[in-house]
């Protein structure tokens, strides 16, 4: 199973969907890259693999980090593998 994190800009909250493959999350991982890319803010809707149910609306603008990964029992006491950390200065 693969995880494919999404940061926003302005919230302390990572909104995360998952792939079987490593295909399907390079290629979900590379469609986000791309969006980003485009400079044209647009509704990215993700969908779960896992959850079938679970879905996220997002607007490409207020993206501040995309991270693929792959799920497994290494992950830290949080559930999460250790990822980015970022600092702003305001």
């Amino acid at each position: 199973m693969y995880i494919i994190d999404v940061t926003l800009k302005s919230a302390p909250v990572t909104l995360s969907v998952q792939r079987k493959t490593a295909e399907d999350a390079q290629g979900l991982y590379h469609q986000i890259l791309d969006t980003l890319k485009s400079g044209n803010p647009t509704i990215l809707e993700l969908t779960c693999e896992q959850q079938g149910e679970k879905k996220i609306g997002v607007l490409t603008s207020e993206v501040s980090a995309v991270q693929m990964y792959e799920k497994s029992s290494t992950a830290t006491a949080s559930g999460r593998p250790p990822g980015f950390f970022a600092m702003t200065a305001e």
